[in-house]
């Protein structure tokens, strides 16, 4: 693996690094998900890639996500558009959330258009969304960023994760459930 301060990227990129670094080894590699939906994640990125390339940061969030659309359309990826998830507690629905994208059944994308790292609220919330809709894998992608790669955040589900492995849910409970696409 290349590291973004090898490319001689500014100072901000190497702090990103550092964080990365720290959780070495509390990830989980793409090589653990499920192939198919590594693939298709790869394919909404390069789709989302291609969105940031004519557009550039600037625009709001609404322009961003229906030219997402657009392309994930143009690749033949199905998905829902503010797809209405229930929010359960002890087994009895209490409202819902709404997920920017829900990506062919198995993923959750959120978009955003702001300058600035993604944070700890962003992550939660849509860590939260992977548990109303039982998935293991969300994408945040902040079109604001002037170079895309900077704006895209892996999250797991980390309840959902140990369920498929067998393992407890509190068995990793440290484990903050995040890594950077690379």
């Amino acid at each position: 693996m290349q590291h973004r301060s090898d490319h001689g990227y500014s100072r901000h990129d190497d702090r990103r690094d550092d964080r990365r670094d720290d959780r070495r080894g509390r990830g989980t590699p793409l090589s653990d998900l499920d192939p198919a939906l590594t693939s298709v994640s790869r394919q909404v990125i390069g789709a989302a890639i291609e969105v940031h390339k004519t557009l550039g940061p600037g625009y709001p969030e609404a322009a961003y996500t229906k030219a997402l659309c657009q392309e994930l359309d143009g690749h033949g990826i199905s998905y829902q558009a503010e797809a209405s998830l229930p929010i359960r507690y002890k087994d009895k629905d209490i409202g819902t959330t709404l997920a920017d994208l829900f990506v062919d059944g198995r993923f959750i994308v959120e978009v955003m258009a702001h300058t600035g790292d993604v944070g700890s609220s962003e992550r939660s919330a849509l860590r939260a969304q992977l548990r109303s809709a039982d998935v293991e894998l969300g994408l945040i992608i902040n079109f604001g960023e002037r170079r895309l790669k900077d704006g895209l955040v892996r999250v797991l589900n980390p309840d959902k994760l140990n369920a498929m492995r067998g393992e407890s849910e509190h068995d990793d409970e440290g484990e903050d459930g995040d890594e950077y696409e690379s």
